[in-house]
């Protein structure tokens, strides 16, 4: 089973976005219960709210589903359990450093999502909390997520 954790700050816009969306794709690629995904964020400000009004709102116009999701942590099992651990930004990859277990322990690839757009000219997802820019978010989610999803497959011979 490959697993796949998008990671933000508080997991209420961006991650859960990118759990979503990838979610989806994974669907529609006919890999469900081969790929599995899920979102933390690296703060407790938010652990148990439903995604943000915004990232709700997108998904919806995208016909995306979303219910069930809450936010939740960041923990030490992360590393071990998951295959992929895909973050927002750079801060969101430094402050994931303390919840990290010793190396011999991790099983994790730790990437940017942006790396899978690289024609996007950044490297940090922004953050629409303080954007209000949920589009912008999405178009980057959803080209980042589609060649993530070829990443993966062809890593894995799927």
């Amino acid at each position: 089973m490959i697993q796949v954790l998008f990671v933000c700050l508080g997991n209420i816009c961006r991650s859960p976005m990118a759990e979503a969306v990838f979610r989806h794709k994974v669907k529609e690629a006919g890999l469900v219960g081969v790929i599995t995904t899920d979102s933390a964020g690296t703060g407790d400000w938010h652990i148990g709210e439903r995604p943000h009004q915004g990232t709700r709102r997108i998904l919806d116009q995208y016909r995306i589903d979303h219910q069930g999701m809450t936010a939740k942590q960041v923990k030490s099992d992360d590393f071990e359990q998951f295959t992929y651990i895909i973050a927002m930004d750079e801060s969101n990859v430094r402050n994931m450093r303390p919840f990290a277990p010793e190396l011999p322990k991790q099983r994790a690839e730790i990437r940017k999502l942006l790396e899978f757009a690289p024609t996007r000219g950044i490297s940090d997802v922004p953050d629409p909390w303080y954007t209000g820019n949920f589009q912008e978010v999405y178009d980057m989610v959803e080209e980042s997520c589609e060649n993530l999803l070829a990443y993966i497959r062809k890593a894995n011979n799927l």
